[in-house]
């Protein structure tokens, strides 16, 4: 798998399990997240790339969770690097509040 479908495949489990004020560490992630295990090394990295993103909050030890003030800033990456829909994106990131003004998704 290429780095940019694990960082995807792992954006989407991140999403989906997310849950205010409860971060996900790196071996949960992993076990629900849709990748081969031997793309492991590849997710491992991409892993700790995203707690550098503005979308994601870095709980350190605890994992990281989704950054809620930066959906729109997610919403950009899932459009245009993970080729998500717009419908999938709204349904997704239900409380989003900025939509209105987001012009792409």
């Amino acid at each position: 798998m290429r780095k940019r479908a694990v960082e995807c495949a792992l954006l989407a489990a991140i999403i989906a399990k997310h849950r205010r004020g409860t971060p996900i560490d790196e071996e949960n992630l992993l076990s629900i997240a849709a990748i081969d295990p031997h793309d492991y090394p590849t997710a491992r990295e991409v892993f700790d790339d995203l707690r550098s993103e503005p979308y994601i909050t870095n709980r350190g030890s605890r994992g990281i969770e989704l950054n809620n003030s930066e959906f729109g800033t997610l919403a950009d990456v899932l459009y245009y690097d993970c080729d998500w829909d717009p419908f999938r994106i709204k349904s997704r990131l239900k409380y989003y509040e900025g939509w209105d003004a987001h012009d792409r998704a």
